[in-house]
């Protein structure tokens, strides 16, 4: 996955200058980077696949690196081009050129080179209109610059849908008003509705949401600096007056010795350190909305109340807000506040149960839209390419994650899509992928295009300038058009404002190559890959600059939108075979070399071209031709081209048969379509020499099939790119109908030893490609390389990506960006596969040295090194025997330094609950008419100490396209119900404190079936051990050595021939982190080997050695507790009868304690049976403590008062069963820990103790409540009476109170006396005395840490005394902060899925 600053994963990259730095951007620019999307880095030290300029899809890991590649070679040429867009027969070479004002704005938008502008130019009526496109990406601003209207007028954004439903908000809950208008909100504040609002039912849905979750990290960021210096404006004034009421009380009395009155001055000095520390420990999670959903009669209507986010009070008032229905009906729009200037939408769902809030996640998504579809009526040069297309926008990228795609999101933007029956869906997502063109996703493009004949446009990824890195959906569907990005010279003079432009149009280094892993081309066609294009209005700018194969999508989804706006029009047939052939077909070439077309498929789309061509072709027959390739004598696996990458397959001639399917659309007539089908296809082989083929194929509905020979065994070494295409002997004009790619690259072999290859005097210019393919020996498993450079002045960017390709495995890739600003080497190490190719792809970057005129030298060094093991990942059973390891040296001598640590715990878990239903409403709806079910599993857990976890499904984890389930999302929370975290498929570790926690995973599918499957899914949960609990394994020369201590072994070198073993001992027992259960797995990494440059420290963790393996240990059985033996036996050394009668009573304690006391007649009974016990177990103190435990656990009381008394009365009797003397006089000794009678004695002792100073505890709580209450009364009693009466009533108040006072006062000594009165347990007595007081900074300074050492999930009472403290000082902002947090800390109920 990749990470920008914007958290989205798509092909999109963020803005950089293209020189050496320093760079340049526009003014204010802002960089974005949805999820697959490539990662902007200023110094380019890493890439990923986000927006920006910079981005690259995932290899292996979510998040990858982004980059394009340009052509092999570098074709220069005198000729000057007046078309300096870069299309044409030129494809944008020019040599003395110069920007003009339009020719500049051209080029931020450019059309010119794919020939949209002469399209337009030809058909100004044939710009888009009447084509519907849908934007798969982060969400579309429908207040963005030239997204308002259509260039004729119409609607441009018809519909505005969050699919991933993070913008849900749960409005189940119904409310009615009061006479005076007044709803509760789901908050729980006081909301006005409008009296001109229409609500015949009455009935008000409520909701909140905290609206952080709602934007993006950046607008987070700038509201949060915005918020905080207004809020540290109002500390710094509370600050003032704490310090001048300091100031006043210690000019009044200079000399303090009263300890009241240093009671008073701690008090105030409490204040002051409050309000600093509040100042440091300050952390925003935002306002919170209400929201507020009811019907009118005719459609479902939305009001927010926005209050919080507001500066002034008066604004953002429910009442005042203008209500919103679905976006769909009335396509109006709201926006938050002024200070965020965040446009949204909403809808509502499931009978306004569901409403949601749709905002983007990124600006990637707009920027997107703008590209196909803006319309800017004062500045047309500007326009995007269709500015008459409308569009839908189809969020996929999930704000919960950080704009990452979910299952979730792109099947529900597949229903929506096929529901407003588009013409075009573009996304600009992608990531590696394990298998291409499989999975559900892909699985449902296939119905869609197929039987709703949309027209599928995905980029293709940033993961080049290697071959195979195209990544999924864009690079490895063959239902999607893949783009690749192209930058053509006045792109390059234009938007990326270079110095020199290039000579002639190329691809960015960064733009993801093919073929597929089975040898599909992989990208389809190119386009522009860069543009300045609106942006979302919370950007606070109009537009930006973003390249990447995100820009060069919907550009060519644009120019799609151009040709079915023509079609329409002209009463053509669209379909998506027919426009992908016209494409294809009319692409001019970029670069001269046939293996350029695994760079930019077959060319540069050309719009005019391709409606030339779908005119003269209108009467032919819509048709997919489906090729399914196996190599003779193998039914398996089936292949969509021929890819010989390995030096064995390269040996010899191999035949292959070839099956090709005419695929016609779903519905069409089989006696009018499908009979009278039949094609004569005359078979041609880009080069005899290599490839055979039959001259002729007679080609029917059910399709032929065909054998190809592929003779590679005279080729040189390096990529050889052939095709066998078939003609239309009858209509030669069309071009290929079908092409079949071939790829061969044959690796160089090393054959001296000690294995070393270099590759010496390489010259670069910027955009140059020198690609390279090395059979890596057998034996083999890490590379040490070194590049050199010489022969340049300024400073010089290159890219260097190496690559393997193993069965049923992602990539294995190295990416590698190094800048050099003078010559200099450069070393680095990585792990290989032995046996496999691995292509060496060293690129200079193609604005890198640009104005220079300098080559580049490069010089390249490979070192292969390798140990083999008979053991390579390691399972220590948990037993007490070591592991015999057998290590060898296959290449050369190598150095044997074994090493090994466990630093994570994996621990299994089955969920406790599995409830599966079928989801309501039509979002979830399948275009097939099915219904999508959803699966949600609770899995309960415990932590004993603060952890970083993680969740962790082998089954699901890690695949999002190249799987056959739909859809997961887990989020974990406490007992309270806050959400500490939430993932899909690629989880990540979350900080979490000592608690209980639940973790619900759901899951989406349409088959029943395969939901039933998972409803005992094991879970594991990865904590990571900290750095000083981590276990580090020994190595020993013997098999007793763990027992024996002795034989250790450290290292030693390998000879080639030779092998050496030595033992792994498992850990000591006392080693193990605690708490650790059993069937629980240690996890950890071992390596055998050690950079031969490494230093005499380094190479001790195994983590940060080249070539690691995964080894775990499983957790035996714990020890047997002596301690349970023996206080059993002690249990069995009492008499029968002693032993009975205990048993009876502890029986009798049990039933007593489960009585329920929610009726009179269950208080009645209670009664009885508690004086019946106390009467047979006169002053036994575990049956009083049953008692007050009951009594506190009562609720729906009605005479406080009367109940408190009784409280006090069981406490009291608790307080008198205790020998307080004899305790007192026992914690005055020390007991031998040796002496188990004094150890027992010691542990009854506590338990007197405890019982004790609970009972003096919550009569304390108790007595304060009476006062209050006694208080309370006393207030409404003068307030009726009259002044004279409350005088009175006052008086005898005060003289009640004094007494309670004095009782109060003589408990809480008491109780100081067994307990530290400042824990958790007992503090919030030392709260309440200081409240009563007066001392209320006192009283603060104690919640506060009490809540720090508490240590697990917060309790909702100290956070609620908290804010009682801070209201009855008069700290407004302090208090508004903390209630923003409650919602935080305490929600009603957990989110929505």
């Amino acid at each position: 996955m990749q990470t920008s600053i914007f958290n989205v994963l798509t092909w999109a990259k963020p803005p950089v200058t293209l020189l050496a730095p320093p760079f340049h951007t526009f003014p204010s620019l802002l960089i974005i980077a949805p999820r697959r999307k490539l990662k902007y880095n200023n110094n380019f030290k890493g890439r990923t696949k986000k927006e920006g300029n910079y981005h690259r899809s995932r290899s292996g890991s979510r998040g990858g690196i982004c980059r394009a590649m340009p052509c092999s070679s570098i074709v220069t040429t005198d000729n000057t081009c007046a078309d300096v867009g870069g299309g044409g027969e030129e494809n944008g070479r020019f040599r003395k050129f110069k920007l003009n004002h339009s020719t500049f704005l051209a080029s931020l938008m450019p059309k010119k080179e794919i020939g949209a502008d002469r399209f337009i130019e030809a058909h100004p009526f044939y710009d888009g209109r009447g084509a519907l496109i849908a934007i798969f990406d982060s969400g579309v601003d429908p207040a963005a610059a030239g997204l308002q209207l259509t260039s004729d007028g119409k609607p441009k954004i018809l519909d505005v849908i969050d699919c991933t439903g993070s913008g849900d908000v749960d409005t189940s809950k119904v409310v009615k008003a009061d006479g005076d208008g007044r709803i509760r909100g789901a908050s729980g504040a006081s909301l006005v509705v409008s009296s001109s609002w229409k609500n015949p039912s009455g009935e008000w849905h409520v909701g909140y949401k905290l609206v952080y979750e709602l934007f993006t990290d950046s607008l987070t960021s700038r509201l949060k600096k915005e918020r905080k210096k207004k809020w540290d404006e109002k500390t710094q004034e509370e600050i003032a007056k704490a310090v001048m009421h300091l100031d006043k009380f210690e000019q009044k009395h200079t000399k303090v010795e009263d300890p009241k009155l240093k009671r008073v001055r701690g008090d105030l000095q409490n204040r002051i350190d409050i309000l600093r520390n509040q100042a440091d420990t300050y952390d925003d999670k935002g306002p919170v909305i209400d929201a507020v959903v009811w019907h009118d009669g005719e459609v479902w209507r939305v009001a927010l109340d926005t209050q919080s986010l507001e500066d002034d009070t008066k604004s953002g008032k429910l009442a005042d807000f203008v209500p919103l229905t679905n976006y769909r009906i009335e396509r109006k729009y709201g926006i938050f506040s002024k200070l965020d200037a965040c446009t949204f939408v909403v809808n509502v769902y499931d009978e306004g149960n569901i409403l949601s809030i749709v905002t983007d996640s990124s600006p990637h998504g707009t920027h997107v839209a703008g590209i196909a579809a803006a319309f800017h009526p004062q500045e047309p040069l500007l326009n995007g390419v269709a500015p008459g297309a409308q569009l839908i926008s189809c969020k996929i990228g999930d704000s919960r994650l950080g704009s990452m795609e979910t299952g979730t999101g792109l099947t529900r933007a597949l229903i929506a899509a096929v529901e407003h029956k588009c013409d075009l869906i573009n996304m600009s997502y992608g990531e590696p992928t394990l298998l291409p063109d499989y999975g559900r996703f892909v699985d449902l493009v296939n119905e869609v295009v197929n039987e709703h004949r949309l027209i599928f446009v995905s980029s293709a990824g940033n993961s080049g300038p290697a071959l195979s890195t195209v990544g999924a959906p864009g690079g490895t569907s063959s239902s999607i058009i893949g783009v690749g990005a192209y930058v053509s010279p006045a792109m390059a003079a234009g938007a990326h404002s270079v110095v020199e432009p290039p000579a002639e149009g190329l691809e960015y280094t960064w733009s993801s190559r093919g073929p597929t892993a089975d040898g599909d081309l992989g990208v389809s066609i190119s386009a522009p890959g860069g543009a300045v294009a609106p942006v979302p209005t919370w950007t606070l700018q109009g537009r930006m600059l973003m390249n990447g194969t995100s820009m060069a999508s919907p550009s060519a989804c644009g120019g799609i939108a151009l040709l079915i706006s023509a079609m329409k029009a002209e009463g053509i047939t669209v379909s998506p075979y027919s426009v992908r052939k016209a494409l294809e077909n009319t692409s001019i070439p970029v670069g001269g070399l046939p293996e350029d077309k695994l760079t930019t498929g077959q060319g540069l789309m050309q719009v005019d071209k391709a409606y030339e061509y779908i005119q003269k072709s209108q009467d032919f027959p819509c048709v997919w031709y489906q090729i399914k390739i196996n190599q003779s004598g193998k039914s398996t696996p089936t292949s969509r081209g021929i890819y010989l990458r390995e030096s064995t397959a390269c040996q010899h001639s191999t035949e292959w048969a070839v099956q090709i399917e005419p695929k016609f659309h779903e519905g069409a007539s089989k006696l009018d379509e499908l009979v009278p089908f039949e094609e004569c296809i005359e078979l041609h082989s880009s080069d005899n020499a290599v490839l055979r083929v039959p001259e002729y194929l007679l080609l029917t509905h059910n399709g032929r099939s065909f054998n190809i020979i592929v003779d590679p065994m005279n080729l040189r070494d390096g990529l050889h790119y052939y095709e066998v295409y078939g003609i239309d002997c009858k209509a030669p004009w069309r071009g290929p109908l079908f092409r079949i790619p071939i790829t061969i690259t044959k690796p160089k072999a090393v054959m001296n030893r000690p294995p070393l290859v270099s590759f010496s005097r390489m010259s670069f210019l910027p955009g140059h490609i020198e690609r390279r393919y090395i059979e890596v020996p057998l034996g083999a498993s890490w590379v040490e390389a070194t590049i050199r450079t010489s022969g340049f002045d300024t400073t010089r960017r290159f890219f260097i990506d190496t690559i393997q390709i193993c069965p049923l495995r992602r990539p294995i890739k190295l990416e590698r960006v190094i800048t050099f600003s003078s010559p200099t080497a450069k070393s680095f190490a990585f792990s290989v596969v032995g046996g496999q190719t691995m292509e060496l792809a060293i690129a200079q970057f193609w604005s890198s040295g640009m104005g220079s005129h300098e080559t580049t030298i490069v010089d390249f060094e490979i070192v292969f090194h390798g140990i083999g093991v008979n053991r390579t990942e390691v399972v220590l059973d948990g037993s007490e025997a070591p592991i015999r390891i057998e290590a060898e040296a296959l290449l050369a001598l190598e150095k044997l330094a074994p090493t090994a640590v466990l630093n994570k715990i994996r621990v299994p878990y089955r969920p406790i609950e599995a409830k599966l239903c079928t989801l309501p409403s039509n979002r979830d709806k399948l275009p097939s008419g099915k219904q999508i079910l959803a699966l949600t599993l609770t899995y309960k857990f415990k932590l004993e100490d603060g952890a970083e976890v993680k969740p962790h499904i082998p089954l699901l984890n890690n695949r999002i396209y190249d799987t056959k389930f739909e859809s997961q999302f887990f989020m974990i929370s406490d007992t309270n119900k806050r959400v500490y975290a939430m993932g899909d498929c690629y989880p990540k570790s979350s900080k979490l404190i000592k608690g209980e926690y639940t973790l619900q995973l759901y899951l989406r599918h349409d088959n029943v079936q395969y939901l039933e499957k998972m409803k005992q899914l094991v879970l594991f949960l990865e904590r990571n051990m900290e750095e000083k609990d981590v276990v580090r394994l020994n190595f020993f020369s013997e098999p007793d050595g763990p027992v024996m201590g002795n034989g250790t072994f450290k290292s030693s070198v390998l000879v080639p021939g030779k092998k050496e073993a030595f033992y792994l001992s498992p850990p000591n027992q006392d080693k193990l982190p605690k708490n650790s259960s059993q069937g629980s797995i240690l996890l950890g990494a071992i390596s055998h080997g050690k950079l031969s440059y490494a230093g005499q420290e380094e190479g001790k963790d195994p983590r940060k050695n080249p070539v690691s393996y995964q080894i775990s240990y499983v957790i035996p059985p714990n020890k047997t507790d002596e301690d349970k033996r023996k206080g059993s036996s002690a249990a069995c050394s009492k008499p029968i009868a002693e032993r009975l009668e205990e048993e009876v009573r502890d029986a009798k304690l049990k039933v007593f304690g489960s009585l329920k006391q929610d009726t009179d007649e269950g208080r009645s009974e209670w009664k009885k049976l508690a004086q019946l016990l106390k009467s047979e177990y006169p002053e036994y103190t575990p049956l009083l403590v049953k008692i007050m435990e009951s009594l506190l656990s009562r609720d729906n009381i009605d005479d406080k008062t009367q109940h408190y008394d009784e409280v006090i009365d069981a406490a009291n009797e608790v307080i008198d069963s205790i020998d307080r003397d004899e305790l007192a006089k026992f914690f005055s000794l020390k007991s031998d820990p040796e002496d188990e009678e004094a150890e027992k004695n010691k542990k009854m002792m506590e338990t007197s103790r405890n019982q004790l100073a609970q009972a003096l505890y919550q009569k304390g709580l108790a007595l304060a409540e009476i006062e209050t209450l006694k208080g309370e009364k006393a207030s409404v009693l003068a307030a009726i009476e009259g002044t004279k009466d409350s005088d009175q009533t006052g008086g005898q108040s005060a003289v009640g109170s004094d007494v309670q006072s004095d009782l109060f006062e003589e408990n809480f000594k008491e109780l100081t006396k067994w307990v530290d009165l400042k824990s958790s347990k007992y503090g919030t007595l030392s709260v309440l005395r200081e409240r009563r007081c007066g001392r209320l900074g006192t009283a603060l300074k104690v919640v506060n840490e009490m809540i720090q050492d508490d240590g697990e999930p917060p309790k909702k009472k100290l956070y609620e005394l908290k804010l009682s403290l801070l209201d009855e000082i008069g700290w407004s902002h302090l208090s508004t902060y903390e209630r923003q947090w409650m919602h935080v800390r305490f929600p009603p109920s957990l989110p929505l899925f």
